[in-house]
């Protein structure tokens, strides 16, 4: 079953500077929303605890209901940006979120990839001036 502690999702811990770097880009304005892997309004609970812990900026916490997959959480939601990490611990890019939606959502939301558990503080502090760069 491998290592059990993955599977004590309220145990979890930021990445980096993660709540730091939300919260600049908070300040300018950005509203963020979390993208959940479970799939139970339980376990999103954890989610929460974690969030909360941290104090990571207030948002939504997004999951799969019953038989949906990513895209259809990200098709449901419509947000503006999409940062994900690059799946490479699951297969890579077939993994992603991004590379599965449709076109035409593809067209709306900006996608942005880093490395899987190297987190976001690499990414700018200056949020509008990335986003235009992208």
């Amino acid at each position: 079953m491998g290592e059990k502690s993955v599977y004590e999702f309220d145990t979890y811990i930021p990445i980096g500077n993660v709540v730091k770097k939300l919260n600049t880009w908070v300040k300018q304005s950005a509203k963020i929303a979390y993208l959940s892997s479970h799939e139970s309004i339980e376990d999103v609970k954890k989610d929460r605890i974690v969030l909360d812990r941290y104090e990571y900026p207030s948002g939504e916490v997004y999951y799969r209901k019953e038989g949906e997959t990513y895209e259809d959480v990200v098709d449901r939601i419509l947000p503006d940006v999409l940062i994900e990490d690059d799946c490479e611990s699951i297969g890579g890019e077939p993994e992603m979120t991004y590379p599965n939606l449709r076109p035409e959502i593809k067209q709306k939301i900006k996608s942005i990839v880093v490395k899987e558990f190297e987190g976001i503080d690499k990414l700018p502090d200056d949020i509008e001036r990335f986003l235009v760069s992208i």
